[in-house]
């Protein structure tokens, strides 16, 4: 049976300075907690040294933290690192680790399985079992961020919400953990540091806008073309590609921030010249580059990684209209880490 006890972490430190207070204690004994709670990411009441034992005791009368878990992990020989992330209610997730010579960056997940729907991707084949609390989010930057230190002896330099779920549709959550990710009570790490990956959400992504958040936004695309998204992508029928380009156009003119679209071409699917020039005429509503991803089987056979001509096809018509393209290579393919693969064996 599950604690009924509240999880301290969901206070706010307004909200911790009036418990203390309407406790009998000192108001500022609510900063002391948040700040063992956020910047020192203590998961032990027990272990809070600089309160006396009778408030220890009393917080834990009172309240848990739902810390995460590593319950398993997976190193790749390219330095890639994959964690099974045990929840408190039991559930599992996973975030990796992905190192390169300048930096180090932690995917993480926001939902247990996925909203939506994408025929190519190993999450979408897990139902949504439930959102990510924002301290969830954020323990994964905390455990990767560790990780980078012990293994290859640097600290995180950038997350990218990548992992498993839509993040747009855990929108207060992924905002806050953010938040939190990026305050100097919290880890102090900068927005610029941080791209939210989504699948198109065309009312969040302008709720965002409006927001005038300073992280990057990076669209999972892959056709530009309604018919052919729709095929690999079946919630594109409710968010069409009309309404994602409109979205992205309000999204640049609140913000001024280039957009990144993810763009794996498939053999037979999206590999032909009209589905090329698609996605150039896309490209120009608002600035933004393209990444032209390797594909991750999915042991199906369904998707199969298009031809190196293809691939080549799409560089030069996107480099002759001046957009920037690159093209990125996938990591920690041998332990089911890379894009698309989250999930796949769990």
């Amino acid at each position: 049976m599950l604690d009924k006890k509240k999880d301290i972490r969901a206070l706010t430190k307004e909200q911790l300075r009036d418990f203390f207070v309407e406790n009998g204690d000192k108001a500022f004994r609510g900063n002391q907690v948040y700040e063992w709670l956020w910047s020192k990411s203590l998961h032990t009441f027990e272990d809070m040294t600089n309160i006396s034992k009778q408030t220890r005791e009393m917080l834990e009368a009172n309240f848990v933290i739902n810390h995460i878990k590593v319950d398993s992990m997976q190193k790749s020989a390219d330095g890639t690192i994959k964690n099974g992330i045990k929840l408190h209610d039991g559930l599992v997730v996973e975030s990796v680790l992905i190192p390169t010579k300048k930096r180090t960056t932690a995917c993480v997940s926001s939902q247990v399985g996925c909203s939506l729907d994408c025929k190519f991707c190993a999450t979408s084949r897990l139902k949504r079992m439930r959102n990510l609390n924002p301290d969830e989010i954020y323990d994964q930057v905390v455990i990767i961020d560790q990780q980078s230190r012990l293994y290859h002896n640097r600290k995180l330099t950038n997350i990218v919400f990548m992992g498993m779920g839509e993040p747009l549709m855990n929108y207060k959550n992924v905002l806050k953990s953010i938040e939190m990710i990026t305050s100097p009570e919290g880890l102090g790490m900068s927005s610029k540091r941080i791209t939210v990956s989504t699948s198109g959400v065309p009312k969040m992504i302008k709720m965002m806008a409006d927001e005038e958040v300073k992280f990057g936004l990076a669209v999972s695309l892959h056709s530009a073309i309604d018919e052919v998204r729709t095929s690999i992508m079946p919630f594109n029928t409710t968010f069409p590609l009309k309404d994602l380009r409109e979205s992205l156009e309000y999204w640049y003119e609140k913000t001024k921030r280039t957009v990144t679209y993810e763009y794996i071409v498939w053999e037979g699917i999206n590999d032909k010249k009209e589905d090329i020039t698609a996605l150039v005429d896309f490209c120009k509503a608002v600035p933004c580059k393209v990444n032209l991803i390797e594909y991750n089987p999915i042991d199906d056979g369904e998707f199969q990684q298009a031809s190196s001509s293809a691939i080549n096809n799409y560089i030069s018509n996107l480099e002759m209209n001046d957009i920037t393209v690159n093209v990125r290579k996938s990591r920690g393919k041998d332990i089911d880490a890379a894009c698309g693969q989250l999930a796949n064996k769990a």
